[in-house]
């Protein structure tokens, strides 16, 4: 006879849910942390004993996730002395967890053992339902180089079967004091080499230290004075100078205040700014500028600025001369027209200024004859970029049979320098009506409008120019006008011309159908009574005789009698 005996342990309840089967086996139902124990089997003989085992049972319980709570604070790196970095606990297990750190994936080497560098401290917890917790503090003396570096700890538990299985709680970053090594100062915004920078612009000064909190920046600007002029403190770094101009050019400097650096570490940094700038250009001897014909003028331009800026003389956007002054040597009427001075500054791209001359060349009015190069019939005279002192311009008609009478046609007068030129059209010395004058670009252009009629298309239409220098004039001429029509006696003359068309047409079709079939026809006699047999020698027979008249009638005339019609 065999008997199992469990015992009992006063602090935990076992389970109640297990079975005896027959054959002396013991079936626990649900394990429960309560059945953790030994368990002893006996065999008896009535009531003797006659063997007795003991065998013992564990049951395993995986961990809950490990949870972390980092140091919120701030952790200088100056102390010398350990800090606490973070508490982890891993809760609810069977047997109790192991906790292991980890920094930046490496597990640390960690030591039990109080010290000034990097040691934990452990306690484990048996909880009410006889399943146990253990709580890891890590203490760690940070160095600047952990200042991004992830944390982590892992809780490692073991497995029925003799393997082990881990989790890992979220990873944490420390929050460091360290003081400031290095610092920086610099030009942000758009710079040329050697800290130069355009008036009018937004210049923008950053300073950076390296140390954490970050520490205040005290800006100050040295122009040789006795005494540096104090600018800005902030904890950003930033100095911006908005609209800068050329007196703020100077030494600029940047100090951190961090009175926890090390006293060999170089708090503060200088830099040279320099401010360029370009003054409005001054023309000589004006903007507008009269020179005689054939005669001789300097053009001056001139402008200060730092950097020294370079002067340009353009006309037409061509280049003429580098420098201030441009010497223009007989003039002539080609020479007239917009200067141009451009001032740059090669070392700040886009510090720019341009001025623009208006020069008029002052001579007495002029024509060209046609095909000369210079204006002609038509007269291809442009405002301010041709040579024409005087020109002209006419709408020519789009067919190719000349003008007719009554053609309304605009005539264009182009007259040169001096601006305001007396103009006028006239027609067999008559000043003619609708005259119309426009200032163009230094130019008079005097149109006129009229309709091409009687002597105005014979003998043309003059325009005259004249100035105190002289006159000169140019004549429009009409070629190859015809006499007007009127209207209705073309179309009806037309009808008409065309309905005889029509008819005789239709008369030669018709002939032309009928030939072939046109015959006479004669007149119709009694019949001669028949002669007698006995005729005549050399006398036709009668039917030939009837041949001859039938076919040959029409060629011997008709007697007076006869009748008919011929084709």
């Amino acid at each position: 006879m065999g008997a199992l005996k469990r015992n009992e342990d006063p602090d935990v309840k076992p389970s109640a849910a297990f079975h005896l089967h027959p054959n002396g086996s013991l079936q626990l139902l649900s394990a429960e942390m309560g059945d953790e124990r030994d368990y002893t089997c006996q065999v008896l003989t009535g009531t003797a004993e006659k063997g007795r085992a003991t065998s013992h049972l564990r049951v395993f319980v995986a961990p809950e996730p490990p949870e972390v709570t980092p140091n919120r604070g701030t952790i200088s790196v100056i102390d010398d002395i350990a800090h606490e970095i973070a508490t982890c606990t891993s809760r609810n297990a069977n047997p109790a967890p192991s906790i292991s750190w980890y920094r930046d994936g490496e597990a640390l080497q960690i030591t039990t053992e109080l010290n000034r560098e990097l040691y934990t401290v452990s306690r484990t917890v048996r909880e009410a339902s006889g399943l146990q917790s253990l709580t890891s503090i890590l203490y760690l003396r940070p160095k600047k180089s952990d200042r991004d570096v992830a944390f982590h700890c892992r809780a490692t538990y073991q497995l029925p079967n003799g393997q082990q299985d881990w989790q890992d709680a979220e990873p944490f970053y420390l929050t460091l004091h360290y003081p400031t090594e290095n610092v920086q100062f610099w030009v942000a915004s758009s710079a040329a080499p050697g800290g130069w920078v355009r008036e009018g612009d937004t210049v923008s000064l950053l300073c950076r230290g390296d140390g954490n909190p970050a520490p205040e920046y005290i800006f100050t600007l040295d122009q040789g004075k006795k005494e540096e002029k104090s600018l800005e403190t902030n904890t950003n770094g930033n100095l911006t100078l908005r609209d800068v101009s050329r007196d703020q050019s100077g030494l600029y400097q940047c100090e951190v205040a961090d009175f926890d650096a090390d006293p060999e570490v170089e708090l503060v940094q200088r830099l040279e700014l320099h401010v360029g700038y370009l003054d409005p250009l001054e023309l000589s001897p004006g903007e507008n500028v009269t020179v005689p014909l054939g005669g001789t003028t300097k053009l001056g331009c001139f402008t200060s600025g730092d950097p020294t800026p370079e002067l340009l003389w353009t006309k037409d956007s061509i280049p003429l001369h580098q420098g201030p002054q441009l010497t223009l040597t007989n003039v002539s009427f080609t020479s007239a027209g917009v200067y141009t001075c451009e001032a740059s500054v090669p070392k700040l791209p886009g510090l720019t200024r341009t001025r623009q001359l208006q020069l008029f060349v002052q001579g007495k009015p002029r024509t060209w004859r046609a095909g000369s190069g210079l204006g002609g019939a038509a007269g291809p005279c442009l405002p301010l970029t041709s040579s024409c002192s005087l020109a002209g311009m006419e709408e020519w008609p789009q067919g190719s049979s000349g003008w007719t009478e009554g053609d309304e046609v605009t005539l264009t007068c182009l007259l040169g320098t001096p601006q305001h030129p007396a103009g006028a059209g006239t027609h067999s010395g008559e000043h003619l009506p609708s005259q119309v004058n426009r200032i163009i670009g230094g130019w008079v252009q005097s149109s006129l409008k009229l309709k091409v009629m009687g002597t105005v298309a014979r003998e043309g239409v003059t325009c005259t120019a004249s100035n105190p220098l002289g006159h000169a004039q140019h004549t429009f001429h009409f070629e190859a006008v015809a006499p007007q029509t009127p209207q209705a006696g073309v179309a009806v003359m037309a009808a008409a011309v065309s309905v005889g068309l029509l008819l005789l047409v239709v008369a030669l079709f018709y002939c032309m159908r009928r030939k072939g079939r046109c015959c006479r026809r004669r007149e119709k006699v009694p019949p001669l009574p028949p002669e007698p047999e006995s005729s005549r020698p050399g006398m036709d027979r009668p039917e030939q005789t009837g041949l001859l008249s039938a076919g040959g009638g029409g060629g011997g005339g008709r007697g007076g009698h006869g009748f008919g019609d011929e084709c």
